[in-house]
């Protein structure tokens, strides 16, 4: 690209987002052909049968009662403190791990993502993440002056590739005195991938070996679709493996009100720390308020505030936990529906357990979703592969789309 005023920076920035691209193709279709006769597949939200964005209606019957001062004034830089004094229990829930816990509110999962690599590495570092990752965290990484590095995600036998993962790390280290990986799990976007309880062992142990004297290793654990990875109340389970890590192992976790809550356009989300060292845990808390104050100012409070209510009223709580529990099993069918639909069709996907994504990998990607174009479905693809958003489509349009996958792959690539 070349600049005509603006300065580069050494970005790559290209004037068309992919996903309003085809989203955009999507509703010229719908518009052509009626929405009961397209599959819209492209969006990260969580939509009903009918088309209609799903939001909880407990959580907006929290929202139309605040006062004007609980929703227009200032928020202060970190967060409310209601809000700052919950976020460890709607994180973390019954599964909290053992250490100095601190935490800052971010614009949702987003803020999260870019206050960890600007405070906890430095200008021209790489961030290190898997081959299949959500795009933006490259761009997050070139807006701020690092760069991405990528390790297969799978190995042979469709599970986590525990090898390629500490080669990958050991690699960095060897240039770097301090390195940012970036996790997303459970239900990782784009592949829905979850790791077993014998692989996050694995995973802690590589962190341990590799955080060798004079090295440091932030572990962000991205956990943004949580609560509709499976089971929402087992889910996070492995979280309390990372406490107690040796000191020169910050482990971070993004957390996003957007998927739990249904609080899309509320950006309202946290970056928390766990440490053994109070020390670290304070550090924390004042780099990243600095960092945020130096960015976006302070967030959204309407959103913290609605949280903060939720949280600290257990009926309140009880009456939004069971109003997603629906949805968490509305989502669990489609996913299972795609599952037996593919294995029918003999169609090969990632890896998934759950989330609001799957990903099939093939040659030739564009040209296969440009082939389900003239069947009126509608994917992303992503370099390597087609995502369907399975949180954007009917548990009916679940069983269709995998034969209609192999067939674009068969004609495409023979």
């Amino acid at each position: 690209m070349d600049y005509i005023f603006a300065e580069g920076n050494g970005r790559e920035i290209s004037g068309k987002d992919k996903i309003f691209g085809v989203s955009q193709l999507a509703k010229a279709a719908i518009a052509r052909d009626g929405k009961e006769n397209v599959i819209n597949a492209t969006i990260g939200a969580l939509i009903d049968d009918e088309g209609k964005l799903i939001v909880l209606s407990s959580v907006v019957d929290v929202l139309r009662s605040l006062t004007p001062e609980e929703f227009a004034e200032y928020a202060p830089i970190a967060g409310i403190p209601e809000y700052l004094e919950i976020l460890p229990q709607a994180a973390f829930e019954n599964y909290r791990p053992e250490g100095y816990i601190e935490a800052c509110a971010t614009p949702g999962g987003t803020g999260s993502i870019r206050n960890v690599i600007s405070n906890f590495s430095k200008p021209g570092d790489k961030v290190l993440t898997s081959n299949w990752h959500w795009s933006p965290y490259k761009i997050i990484a070139s807006e701020i002056g690092r760069d991405v590095a990528t390790y297969d995600m799978f190995n042979g036998s469709r599970g986590f590739n525990l090898e390629g993962f500490e080669a990958a790390i050991a690699g960095l280290l060897e240039k770097q005195d301090s390195l940012v990986v970036i996790f997303n799990a459970p239900a990782h976007n784009p592949t829905g991938y979850t790791p077993s309880n014998e692989e996050w062992d694995a995973i802690v142990e590589i962190l341990k070996r590799q955080a060798k004297p004079g090295k440091k290793i932030t572990f962000f654990l991205d956990i943004a679709y949580i609560d509709f990875s499976g089971d929402s109340k087992t889910a996070r389970y492995f979280l309390p493996k990372f406490g107690n890590l040796p000191e020169n192992i910050l482990v971070v976790c993004g957390f996003s009100c957007s998927k739990g809550m249904t609080m899309y356009g509320m950006r309202t989300g946290a970056i928390i720390c766990v440490t053994p060292s109070k020390e670290i845990a304070e550090e924390f808390k004042r780099v990243t308020s600095f960092s945020s104050r130096g960015s976006w100012s302070n967030c959204v409070r309407a959103g913290q505030t609605v949280l903060a209510k939720i949280y600290h009223d257990e009926a309140l709580l009880k009456k939004v936990m069971d109003e997603r529990a629906a949805y968490e099993k509305l989502l669990a069918d489609r996913c299972q529906a795609f599952k037996d639909a593919a294995a029918e069709a003999g169609l090969e996907t990632c890896p998934f357990s759950g989330g609001f994504f799957v990903t099939i990998p093939c040659e030739n990607d564009e040209a296969v979703n440009e082939e389900l174009f003239k069947e009126n479905i509608f994917g992303i693809a992503i370099g390597g592969g087609v995502r369907i958003a399975i949180s954007a489509i009917s548990e009916e349009a679940c069983r269709k789309v995998p034969a209609a996958i192999a067939r674009a792959i068969k004609k495409i690539n023979g």
